[in-house]
């Protein structure tokens, strides 16, 4: 199928903060025995829980309706929820299998074939009715669950951390992922980005949520659907000082925008503020105000200056920022036999026609987003040093054993200073390239953008090996720096994916020559070979795509990459 995608303008893309969410369960039983520990454990368990019997909701005269996070949550109890997602290829479907541990043994139980159709959490799993004060129902849908949600945990001796993944990926082109309530937690059904606005009046509900029969039976969760009293409040935007607010907020979320493509968040009802907050399909996220109407909020952050700060990386995350190392490497560099990376490219997506605005009046440009990801099974780990009064750094890669010492380093290019806004940091070059390819495969246009700030921006396959389920918390994190900055460590963990959208003029192709017809886009990691990985066969990825309309007003239509049909 081809999707037409009509003229744009070219945008910054913005990311909004999610609000924090905590959960508030009882108090279980202490640890078992030395008996009772020999024992066979008991199965996984299951259940739909309410974190309070009644929830407040705003809906806004200016943009009404509300958002149902009606504070429901899965529980885990005897064991965690793991769920493995993987397909083979761009030609396979998505499948979804259960894996139940019991000691030493494992044993899987794989979802119905076609019930999972992507990475974004299991659909139609949260079912919802709410009835008006009459007791006449006036509200039925049903909305996905991404086990990944937020979530806290819900006895005192479920482990501190959690340690499955922070969110579901939303990439078109992902290939694996892992989905987990750990044991003694539980994970908000809210859907977040996938929700749609209830159109419910202001007035006192009755909601009902359940869980679907399908996974009821599949998971062994009791069918007791959890009961909330509702209260739409309607309110304005005018009250309260709100647009001095939105305009605070949009000044914070300045530099939220990056790499990514602009997706914003939904606002939740709001909490105690307990710690980060994630939220579906990226994370994790500072509190939002919770008083703040969505659309003042949306309206400050696109009214507020685009660009990182000072140790923020991916748009939606504020890097550890720690140092690389204190000197530059000494000694006779050597490329050791240990692992290595393995970069490889996503075709691309997110594509559009833009033209160039103010700025570049009478052209037209082909936009996309492109990722290349570290299939591992070693960590791609880059460091910058610069020499007093040079405007490049000197980029070394490094290489780690099994221990994760550092076992030796190899030249690998520069690293220069990207000043334009939405960048202000050091970015690695030629990490990668991005090529337009007429019919033939031959070059026709090359694109301005061959340098990375890099970033764990994506989860492409968290079930490679040593993929890491939390690369903001790794010990080689990234943080590209500042203009003064004499040493920058760059990063791209395994099982992740740097994204960056081709939003702005000299990022993109231009296509004003060029005649309509068939191309490809190819996105080409690691272009000139400096860095080393196990893999230099497994760069390139291209997507087809067809211009056509008339200058000034040109279309592109972009056929499915196999079973893919994202553009």
């Amino acid at each position: 199928m081809m999707t037409p995608t009509p003229q744009a303008r070219l945008r910054r893309p913005v990311i909004a903060a999610a609000a924090a969410i905590a959960v508030v369960a009882g108090v279980v039983a202490a640890a078992p025995d030395g008996k009772q520990a020999q024992a066979a454990q008991p199965a996984p368990k299951f259940s739909l829980i309410a974190a309070s019997t009644s929830v407040t909701l705003d809906s806004w005269k200016e943009e009404p309706g509300v958002y149902l996070d009606l504070g429901t949550y899965l529980t885990a109890e005897n064991g965690p929820l793991e769920l493995k997602v993987t397909r083979k290829s761009y030609k396979d479907p998505v499948v979804a299998t259960q894996i139940i541990r019991d000691g030493r043994t494992t044993r899987t139980k794989t979802l119905p074939a076609g019930l999972v159709k992507d990475f974004s959490g299991l659909p139609g799993f949260a079912e919802i009715t709410v009835t008006d004060a009459a007791g006449r129902t006036v509200l039925k849908k049903s909305e996905p669950f991404c086990p990944n949600n937020a979530s806290g945990r819900v006895r005192p001796d479920a482990p501190a951390t959690s340690h499955y993944p922070q969110s579901c990926p939303v990439n078109p082109f992902t290939l694996g992922s892992v989905w987990g309530i750990e044991k003694g937690w539980a994970s908000n059904t809210y859907s977040g980005y996938y929700s749609e606005k209830a159109d419910l009046p202001a007035g006192k509900y009755t909601a009902k949520v359940s869980v679907a029969k399908r996974y009821r039976d599949h998971f062994g969760i009791t069918d007791k659907p959890q009961t909330i009293q509702l209260t739409v409040r309607e309110r304005s935007w005018d009250e309260g000082g709100g647009a001095a607010r939105a305009k605070q907020h949009g000044s914070h979320a300045a530099g939220h925008a990056h790499h990514q493509g602009q997706r914003t968040a939904p606002p939740a009802a709001p909490t105690s503020g307990a710690g980060p907050s994630y939220n579906v399909g990226h994370g994790p996220y500072p509190p939002a105000p919770p008083a703040l109407p969505w659309a003042l909020k949306r309206a400050g952050i696109a009214a507020a200056r685009v660009g990182d700060r000072t140790g923020q990386t991916d748009g939606s995350r504020r890097a550890p920022a720690l140092k690389p190392n204190a000197q530059r490497p000494t000694g006779r560099a050597a490329v050791p036999d240990v692992p290595k990376p393995d970069l490889r490219s996503l075709p691309a997506y997110g594509i559009t026609i833009s033209d160039g605005g103010d700025d570049v009046p009478g052209k037209d440009y082909l936009a996309f987003s492109a990722n290349v990801w570290n299939a591992g099974p070693a960590q791609l780990v880059v460091d910058g040093f610069r020499s007093p009064g040079k405007k490049l750094m000197d980029a070394y890669q490094y290489f780690y054993d099994a221990n994760g010492k550092q076992v030796g380093y190899t030249p690998t290019g520069t690293m220069e200073w990207d000043p334009r806004p939405g960048h202000e940091h050091w970015h690695f070059t030629d990490f990668a390239s991005y090529r337009l390819l007429k019919a033939d495969k031959k070059e026709a246009v090359r694109s301005g953008k061959e340098a990375f700030c890099l970033a764990n921006t994506d989860a492409v396959d968290y079930t490679v090996k040593n993929a890491n389920w939390h690369p903001d918390n790794t010990d080689l994190s990234t943080a590209c720096g500042q203009e003064n900055s004499i040493s920058v460590r760059e990063v791209l963990d395994v099982g992740s994916g740097d994204t960056y959208t081709q939003d702005l003029p000299g990022q993109s192709f231009d296509i004003t020559g060029l005649p309509n017809g068939t191309y490809y886009i190819q996105v080409l990691a690691n272009p000139e070979k400096r860095l080393k990985e196990t893999n230099l066969n497994n760069n390139s990825a291209l997507r087809k795509v067809v211009l056509g309309g008339v200058p000034g007003a040109r279309t592109v239509k972009v056929p499915a990459h196999e079973l893919v049909d994202a553009n």
